[in-house]
Parts: C-alpha cells; structure tokens; sequence
C-alpha cells in the first residue's frame, strides 16, 4: 500500500470559532478555519510575491485520524520559500472525495480573497486524486486562474476511471474465482466492499503469489511490476466500491465490451462476469466528475516513472481529449520524473508550477 499512502495527507478538523493568523514556520503568517464541514489553512510568506496558490491534495483514506489545526502538506514549504501564498482544503469528507474537493476548493478560494487583500493571480496545483481536482477546477472556473498544475495526477473522468477499476476487478475474478480470504462473489461484489483493506491485499497478494502466471497477465495490462500488482488490485476495489457508494449503485458496467490482452481472449469475453450499471449513479458520476478536455488556462502535466497507481494508458488520456477538442492552449506535458507515486522534490514542484506561467 506504499504508493497509495505516500499521497494521503494527516489532516486535521478545526473548531468553527473565527480564525486568527498566528505565526508559523518560515517567517509565515497561518490562519485555519473550517468551512461547511472542510477544514482549511492559509500559509502567507513574509516576502509574498503576490500569487495564490490552492493546493489541492491527494486520496485520503476514510477513517485516518485528522489533525488539529489542519496539518500542511509537504508541498506547502517550498511553494512558500518561492513567495507564493498557499491556501489549501482537507474537503469535508474523507476517500475518492472528487466532487466535494471540487466544490470545497472553491469555496474556500472565495474566502480566502476576503482575507488576503490584492491577490495578483492564482494558481491551482494538485497532486493525485487532487489532480483531477486541478483540471476539473481549470474547466469550471476559469475565469478564477491564472493556471494550473496537475502532478501524478487521476486526470480522468470518473466513469472512466471507474471503467478501468472495474475491468481489474473482474479479470482478477476471473483468473483467481473464489480465492481465500475474499468473497466467493468476486471483488467486484458488494461482499468485498465491506473487507477491511489489509484483508483484501492480503487475499489478493496470496492468489496472485499460488499463480504467478495468471498474476503476469494481469500486471502486463495494468502496467505494472507484479510487486505492485497486490497493492494496485486492492487500490482499485478500495476506489470503485467508493465511488459505488457515493453514487448510490455500480456507475459503470461492461455488458457489450469487448476485452483483448487477456491470454485467450475469446474464453476471457465468454467467461468474465458482466455487470450493469445503475442508471442513477452512472448519470450522477456523468454529472459531477466529468472532464471534458475544453480546458482554456495554460495547464502542466507530470508524472513520476514506473507509477503502480496512475499507470502509462491512464497519463495519456486527458492530453488527447484535450487535443480532440481543440482546447487551447494544449496541456503542457513534462518529463516524468522520479520513481513511483508522487515521487517529486520540493525543487520540482515550483519548477512545474513556474512551468505553467511561462
């Protein structure tokens, strides 16, 4: 679980009293407050350039205990060193919390304006799930940024996302059915969504170590090393049984599709469980987590190399629908950088976000 936890930000709740600016690390002002659920900081740096920075953070397990006051994300020192302000959300709720980052985000970028007289511009800059945040925020409010930053980002849509989590469930079902420790009715079950974590790696990782060969295929289309194929497979339920959740039902389905690079591909279609879609839950994942490509302020993309949890197919993906919609201008892709999830230096984040103003 390495790559996932490496994102997950401690963050804290803070009590609904009025906030007040107190001195923090690096000659700082902090103020923190809590809104509508979503507690919230705001570092200033003494020699403050005049940018805004909304720094959008990564997945972050239901249940991890939460800080008083809201804990700074590692990112925050450099970005401060550099004059950036930088304000950031812990979002109301906890998990795959697209949508309420979305519209957190935004309300506190609109308060954070009634604190911090004569913003020159901001910018927005997310790292996994916040990622999509960055860019989702980027097509909805750009007439709020300057641009923005999306580094080893989920930068796709979430039924697609879904699509893909679910495509992993149902091939590990079908390579390993009714492996020890997991339901008898797959991972892609209602049975396995109410698994403690550790119990579904645990399964997952003791099928995949009794068939190393079947493991080999599923890690060759997920591109990732069989070492990381337990934790990514247990990622993937963790996120789609959340995203079931929050919408009410399974928002995508693979009746009609038609699966290749499975080893015998035509026992693969004919045997692979199909599964509907709730129409409810797939329209509100259409409504609430799309991205459409149209986005219209200068966006940096990044990556780290060798990424178990956003894996090559998955990078590729917003570039190109940007580029089918004509967006302009056309995200700005850099080098990949680092080994593994989130793997960047301080020096590299303000590097990618200087990226975006030039």
């Amino acid at each position: 679980m390495r790559p996932l936890l490496r994102c997950v930000l401690l963050l804290g709740l803070l009590p609904a009293s009025s906030p007040v600016w107190t001195q923090a690390p690096a000659a700082a002002r902090m103020l923190s407050g809590e809104l509508q659920g979503a507690p919230w900081r705001l570092d200033v740096p003494q020699h403050w350039n005049g940018d805004l920075v909304m720094l959008t953070h990564g997945y972050e397990p239901v249940g991890v205990p939460r800080t008083t006051p809201m804990t700074a994300s590692d990112s925050t020192a450099p970005l401060l060193a550099a004059g950036y302000a930088v304000a950031q959300s812990a979002y109301a709720s906890q998990g795959w919390a697209v949508a309420d980052a979305i519209t957190d985000n935004e309300r506190l970028r609109q308060h954070v304006l009634t604190e911090l007289k004569r913003v020159r511009h901001t910018w927005i800059l997310g790292f996994s799930m916040g990622g999509a945040v960055t860019i989702a925020s980027l097509e909805r409010f750009p007439q709020h940024y300057a641009g923005g930053v999306s580094l080893c980002g989920a930068n796709l849509a979430g039924e697609q996302i879904a699509a893909d989590l679910l495509t992993t469930l149902l091939a590990f079902d079908y390579f390993f059915p009714k492996a020890d420790g997991l339901p008898t009715a797959g991972l892609a079950s209602r049975e396995a969504a109410g698994l403690p974590q550790a119990t579904l790696y645990q399964g997952i990782a003791s099928a995949l170590q009794r068939d190393p060969q079947h493991a080999a295929v599923i890690a060759r289309q997920l591109q990732v090393s069989s070492d990381a194929l337990p934790g990514t497979i247990s990622l993937h339920a963790l996120v789609l049984h959340e995203l079931a959740t929050r919408s009410g039902g399974m928002p995508v389905g693979n009746v009609g599709v038609v699966y290749s690079g499975f080893g015998d591909d035509a026992a693969f279609n004919a045997g692979v469980r199909r599964i509907d879609a709730v129409p409810s839950a797939q329209a509100q994942v259409r409504a609430t987590l799309a991205l459409t490509g149209r986005v219209k302020r200068p966006l940096v993309i990044q990556f780290n190399s060798n990424d178990p949890t956003i894996v090559p197919h998955m990078q590729t993906v917003y570039p190109q629908l940007a580029a089918q919609v004509g967006a302009r201008p056309l995200p700005r892709v850099l080098p990949a950088v680092g080994e593994g999830h989130c793997d960047f230096s301080e020096v590299q984040v303000v590097q990618a976000l200087k990226a975006a103003r030039s």
